[in-house]
């Protein structure tokens, strides 16, 4: 009788945690739905630099600093995660000038922008990042001769590059950037879910699950 009486107790025992463990991940999980969706509205800003198609179910939002080593090396680690789910991924960049001087680059990639040339010229920034900003220390004067080759009207980006319209964006991306507790660069955000901790396979991890929901 005893026996029965300590079994059935186990049981209810075993109920109530498994019932209680349930309630609690299903709240942090109605939690990280409900953050997620908040971030949408500082991270959705259409005249955002982007790659993938607009109708692509998850949406990729990188904060970066072209003067950042670490965004330097993610940069081609994200194409090819976009290439490996085509059509299925957009891309969305943001600024954080973090870095001294970082803010004039930024500058010069809007200015860029206004030539159809964005994204070489972020490449020709990245590929040459380690002669114009020495330990991370933007130095413009040291940019201009990397960014020869592109085709740009260098004075032109020149004058436009201290346009109103693109200190907006920086100052739009740096006020979002401190709205999402952004501090460090790079950032990402999966259809509004920060990284849980930084590190490529916690983006892929959370990339594909987005991928495995909407798909």
């Amino acid at each position: 009788m005893k026996k029965s009486v300590f079994i059935v107790s186990a049981v209810a025992l075993l109920l109530v945690f498994l019932l209680g463990a349930m309630v609690y991940n299903n709240k942090k999980l109605d939690q990280s739905a409900k953050m997620a969706e908040q971030n949408q509205a500082f991270l959705a800003r259409e005249r955002a630099p982007g790659l993938g198609p607009a109708e692509a179910k998850v949406h990729l939002v990188e904060f970066f600093d072209p003067a950042c080593g670490t965004c330097r090396d993610f940069y081609p680690l994200v194409k090819n995660l976009m290439k490996a789910n085509d059509g299925k991924i957009r891309l969305s960049l943001r600024y954080a000038p973090f870095h001294p001087g970082s803010d004039d680059v930024v500058r010069i990639l809007e200015a860029a922008r206004r030539q159809g040339k964005f994204w070489e010229t972020l490449e020709a920034v990245f590929a040459s990042q380690s002669r114009w900003a020495p330990n991370h220390r933007a130095q413009v004067e040291l940019l201009w001769p990397q960014l020869g080759n592109l085709g740009l009207d260098i004075e032109r980006i020149q004058r436009d590059m201290n346009a109103p319209e693109i200190e907006r964006v920086i100052a739009q991306d740096l006020a979002d950037a401190k709205a999402l507790n952004v501090t460090m660069t790079p950032e990402y955000f999966v259809n509004g879910r920060p990284l849980p901790s930084f590190g490529y396979e916690q983006l892929k991890s959370l990339v594909d699950a987005a991928i495995a929901n909407a798909y």
